[in-house]
């Protein structure tokens, strides 16, 4: 993470802090500890200080062996620390430059761990923003709380509720997708309630009896019953496609003429978000398939950010899609490192009954690699990574997606010409719209020359896929019937 060889390139930030300690081990270590630990981890050295100009020198420890000795000694007493997260490798001394310093790295928690605080008291737990360390605020005490619990938040049963919380209509779709992805399934015969207590909707309350948990509530309820549990429950989809309006078109949980769950707002916003995404020509024996991986990735990409989101948290869940990008923000911060969640194969959803409750209907992803494949999706198109964000104060995710749908082919395309089997089915795309069409026409619709376009032509044909008609000038092509 440094070059001790180049000390002064480095400032204090957000993941290194420099600490003379010539008096001994300071007490404001413990502070930059617990927030180290809370946050996304960083580095303490110990013997190094800052100039005015605020770039880093060493100025050599007399016994940085003493230091480590007492460092060891304090971070494993429960009484200072409420946890020691570290190992042997990450104390060491080192020496820079002719001076001695003692350098010690300190990992982000695992959640199970989270908070971490000081001095026996729970009040006492800090965080790292660039300004330093600072104490955290309840709610973001209790959100770390939440997310050490061995069960996700959503398997909590809500006792004071009833049954009447889930909205019908909502219950009646989730089922009929269901059917038409898992035909013949084991419940399809089932009354709703016993469906929806299969499901982990309906759970048994201490009273002993049947409650909906808080992801049947979220995922089926009513908006109006959904604030009830969760104060700071909103769910935002916005269009921001003219700079001179705020929005151009917007869903909102709160406005009172749908349902306002999670269910259905995930279909209501997907059915925006894939407008715009082209859909090549694709069949599955008789049957067109309007689907790409773009659109797998943007589902996926969707119900990662319900199903992650911390609806204790504030602000609530906020999609919005411009022109050339697609953001979606939820509350609450990542469970597993960023660099894991990109590389996948591990899953820690926030909410995995939620998770279940979508993969029924072929939604989301398991295995951990939903985050992988979006950036692999991405990759494959050309377009620019991704890019993922952790906030704090108060905690916040955020996925940003950038788009290029320039028509790079044609009017009403939005792939890109480089990749011959795109250009193909834009073509096929182009004679599904017109029964029939010159080279000349199809040439102009692709912006090629008319000998590349004469190549492709020729190359369906050889597949079987279109025909040609007519001879010389008058040649027409059109899908072979």
């Amino acid at each position: 993470m440094i070059d001790f060889n180049n000390l002064n390139m480095y400032r204090e930030n957000n993941r290194i802090e420099a600490k003379k300690a010539l008096g001994g081990l300071p007490n404001s270590i413990w502070e930059t500890y617990s927030a180290f630990a809370n946050t996304l981890g960083g580095i303490i050295l110990l013997g190094v200080a800052e100039r005015p100009d605020h770039s880093l020198e060493t100025v050599d420890l007399p016994d940085p062996d003493k230091l480590i000795k007492d460092f060891w000694d304090s971070v494993n007493n429960p009484n200072k620390v409420s946890i020691n997260i570290l190992s042997s490798k990450d104390v060491y001394p080192l020496e820079v430059n002719g001076d001695h310093i003692v350098v010690i790295n300190i990992p982000r928690a695992d959640r199970s761990y989270r908070p971490v605080y000081i001095d026996g008291n729970p009040l006492n737990t800090y965080r790292r923003n660039g300004e330093g360390d600072y104490k955290c605020t309840h709610e973001e005490y209790m959100a770390m709380v939440r997310d050490a619990s061995v069960k996700t938040q959503d398997m909590l049963v809500l006792s004071e509720m009833e049954l009447s919380v889930f909205n019908q209509d909502s219950v009646r779709g989730f089922r009929q997708r269901m059917k038409f992805s898992r035909p013949g399934h084991v419940w399809e015969q089932l009354d709703d309630e016993t469906f929806l207590q299969k499901l982990g909707a309906i759970g048994i309350g201490e009273d002993g009896k049947k409650h909906p948990t808080s992801a049947g509530l979220l995922m089926f309820g009513n908006e109006y019953d959904i604030v009830r549990e969760y104060n700071d429950y909103f769910l935002d989809y916005q269009e921001q496609y003219d700079p001179e309006n705020r929005w151009t078109d917007r869903i909102i949980s709160s406005s009172g003429d749908w349902s306002g769950n999670v269910y259905d707002f995930y279909f209501r916003v997907y059915n925006k978000l894939r407008q715009d995404i082209k859909t090549p020509f694709r069949l599955d024996g008789i049957t067109r398939v309007d689907d790409t991986p773009v659109h797998q990735a943007l589902r996926e990409a969707l119900a990662n950010c319900l199903v992650n989101a911390d609806y204790y948290g504030r602000r609530g869940v906020v999609i919005i899609k411009k022109p050339d990008v697609i953001t979606l923000s939820n509350p609450g911060n990542l469970r597993i490192e960023l660099s894991t969640a990109i590389s996948g194969g591990v899953s820690d959803p926030r909410n995995s009954t939620m998770l279940k409750m979508f993969n029924f209907i072929d939604i989301g992803e398991r295995a951990g690699s939903g985050i992988p494949n979006i950036f692999r999706v991405w990759r494959d198109q050309k377009w620019s990574a991704p890019i993922i964000k952790e906030e704090f104060e108060p905690g916040r995710i955020t996925l940003t997606l950038p788009l290029d749908l320039s028509p790079t082919v044609g009017d009403k395309s939005a792939i890109k010409i480089g990749d011959k089997a795109e250009v193909k089915n834009s073509i096929i795309d182009f004679l599904t719209d017109h029964p029939e069409g010159k080279t000349a026409d199809i040439a102009e619709h692709l912006g090629l020359k008319l000998s590349r376009t004469r190549d492709y032509l020729k190359e369906l044909v050889d597949e079987g896929v279109i025909e040609a008609v007519g001879a010389n000038k008058n040649r027409k092509y059109r899908l072979k019937r």
